[in-house]
């Protein structure tokens, strides 16, 4: 499962689209940390601004894979007021992509000391930590972001958390209940949300629930074109199901465009659970 996940894993570095629908309630058991992400407070004197749009710059040259120039930023960023957590954020999160995790964690930790509470902070830091084998901890600081009221992108901390459950595997069937209470939240506030709908119809097909599983599938393959994951799944689904027609019609769709996908291999070696 782990190597067909990474395709569709929302990077912590990848901006979710935000929604107009209320935002979850926090869990019960845990009381919320209201605090406004420091990116989003005001810039009270002229280093903070000239931090600040640095590093919104520095991000933009991150996701557009300019690694050099994002670090660049974040230097300057930090040479104008060194106590902006987001300079150092946006600095953790180019050394992550850099595959620099010493680097990384260095970054994370110097955010999370100057803002504990930054749910931001938090999402990207758990990413890290859910990427570094360390999803346990990972959930509790996608709890902190997902629990603040405040935060306008709970769909990513939602789905994060839902995806770094399905990379362990210490009790499957545990792990996927919770991973499917996280996705089903972060498809409420974003009925559109493809990562979502794609892992909540694998965690049905893999829990004997192929009718959920279908639902799912359909709903996918409306709003887009089946990419290699996504028709491997619908054959293997209707494959169970019975439904030759459509075991077919994907198979078509795999041999046509993705025939170079680890998912092609296994179909050609007939392994198909």
């Amino acid at each position: 499962m782990k190597q067909g996940l990474m395709f569709w894993l929302v990077s912590t570095t990848m901006l979710v689209a935000g929604c107009n629908s209320s935002l979850p309630r926090p869990d019960t058991n845990e009381q919320a940390n209201v605090e406004l992400a420091v990116s989003r407070q005001t810039a009270g004197s002229n280093e903070l601004q000239r931090a600040r749009a640095h590093t919104d710059l520095g991000r933009h040259y991150l996701l557009d894979g300019r690694y050099e120039v994002a670090l660049e930023e974040a230097r300057i960023a930090l040479e104008s007021e060194g106590s902006y957590a987001p300079g150092h954020n946006l600095r953790g999160l180019t050394y992550m992509a850099l595959n620099k995790n010493e680097l990384a964690e260095e970054s994370f930790r110097r955010a999370l000391g100057l803002a504990k509470n930054d749910p931001e902070i938090n999402n990207d830091y758990g990413w890290f930590l859910c990427q570094t084998g360390r999803a346990k901890a990972a959930i509790n600081h996608f709890r902190v972001a997902i629990n603040n009221p405040l935060y306008q992108m709970p769909v990513k901390p939602l789905t994060n958390a839902g995806l770094c459950l399905l990379l362990m595997n210490e009790d499957r069937k545990a792990e996927d209940r919770q991973a499917e209470d996280y996705l089903l939240r972060a498809l409420r506030l974003d009925p559109k949300h493809a990562t979502a709908i794609f892992w909540l119809a694998d965690i049905a097909y893999r829990g004997n629930r192929f009718g959920d599983a279908l639902v799912r599938l359909k709903d996918l393959h409306n709003m887009m074109e089946p990419v290699a994951q996504s028709a491997w799944l619908a054959l293997r689904l209707a494959r169970k199901m019975g439904d030759r027609d459509e075991e077919a019609r994907m198979m078509g769709i795999m041999r046509r465009k993705y025939r170079d996908s680890p998912e092609y291999q296994k179909l050609s070696r007939g392994e198909f659970d």
